[in-house]
């Protein structure tokens, strides 16, 4: 079986100046790891509507699944959902029915201009609905527009997560050593990974305290190949004259 694959546009300049740190490529990279949906690009964008557009094109041409965050409240650099109204060529127009629900939500003085424009969406987009906020993201085509805060994207993805094509569960298998370097190990490695082809091998140095380590972490879809993969890994490490120990460092 085939996994579907997928790519997440991350669309702000407060990401690409270093003001923001971005956290939601973990969330949903697990989340879609679970669902077995191969995450294969992410992108980050500012906010300039031809380069959203043109990486909305691009990446919904060579993914099954694309997912955006940022640029969807109420302020002027907010111009995510009128871009993949762009991008699709269809109208950017007022959802009566999100209009209607936030107009219910909020009282009349609160329901802005500037608000109004969060019930406004392309065409034929259906609405993500999530808990943490009335405003909605929404959907068209195979993409997925949902907002920045974490909170609230979390709470779209959840929403959103049961539509979504599913593949075999994309399971990891880790392994770690202290006081190893990467360069005493990496033909063995090498090697490793030419014999397993079906997995994704990597290796992560990491530091504890005063002391090097490096962790071995394996990704995939056949769960005999990671572990016999990690198996091999193991025995090199304990080639260097230390003790391995499963899992990643930190317990992470």
């Amino acid at each position: 079986m085939s996994n579907p694959t997928a790519a997440i546009l991350i669309i702000g300049n407060e990401i690409l100046s270093g003001r923001t740190q971005d956290i939601n490529v973990q969330f949903i990279a697990k989340r879609l790891a679970a669902r077995g949906i191969k995450l294969q690009e992410v992108r980050v964008v500012p906010d300039v509507p031809e380069r959203i557009i043109g990486a909305v094109n691009e990446l919904r041409a060579a993914y099954g699944s694309v997912f955006t965050t940022g640029g969807i409240g109420p302020t002027h650099d907010d111009i995510t959902s009128e871009c993949i109204a762009a991008a699709f060529g269809v109208p950017w127009e007022l959802h009566a029915e999100t209009f209607a629900e936030m107009q219910a939500y909020m009282l009349p003085e609160k329901f802005n201009a500037a608000r109004q424009r969060m019930a406004t969406m392309p065409r034929g987009a259906v609405p993500i609905r999530n808990e943490a906020s009335v405003a909605p993201g929404f959907s068209i085509g195979n993409v997925h527009v949902m907002a920045g805060v974490p909170r609230i994207m979390q709470s779209m993805f959840i929403a959103l997560e049961p539509s979504l094509p599913a593949g075999e569960p994309i399971e990891m298998r880790a392994v770690y050593g202290m006081g190893v370097m990467e360069g005493a190990i990496a033909a063995g490695l090498s090697a490793i990974q030419d014999k397993f082809a079906q997995v994704d091998l990597g290796s992560y140095p990491f530091r504890q305290g005063s002391e090097w380590g490096v962790a071995f972490v394996a990704k995939g879809t056949d769960v005999a190949a990671l572990e016999a993969a990690i198996a091999e890994a193991t025995a090199l490490l304990a080639t260097q004259d230390v003790t391995p120990v499963q899992g990643e460092p930190g317990g992470a």
